[in-house]
């Protein structure tokens, strides 16, 4: 078990909800869990990726430990902007598709 830490963005009070019953809020948008299993881990995220197509411009980050990854953490996305992780020479970046830029 280890930290877990979702980061949401324009979701509706339905998400924020369910994640503020399974984790704590720390900040406005920011839940935390210091000791979630992997099971109930997966079980959360499945539940976000089924309710996700009914949020409007909302984007949803889960991040926590994974030794067996580069940089030893794994990053769930859903929504804006579309980011793709990428494994440069051992480092984890964070890369934008130029053609989704926001002004």
């Amino acid at each position: 078990m280890s930290m877990t830490v979702v980061v949401t963005r324009n979701v509706s009070a339905r998400v924020r909800g369910f994640l503020a019953s399974a984790m704590l809020e720390v900040a406005p948008g920011v839940y935390t869990a210091p000791r979630i299993s992997p099971a109930v881990r997966e079980r959360v995220w499945a539940v976000l990726s089924d309710w996700f197509p009914n949020e409007d411009e909302a984007s949803i980050v889960m991040v926590y430990q994974q030794r067996d990854l580069a940089g030893g953490q794994a990053v769930l996305t859903l929504g804006s902007p579309p980011i793709d992780f990428v494994e440069v020479d051992g480092l984890v970046l964070a890369r934008r598709n130029p053609s989704c830029t926001e002004r």
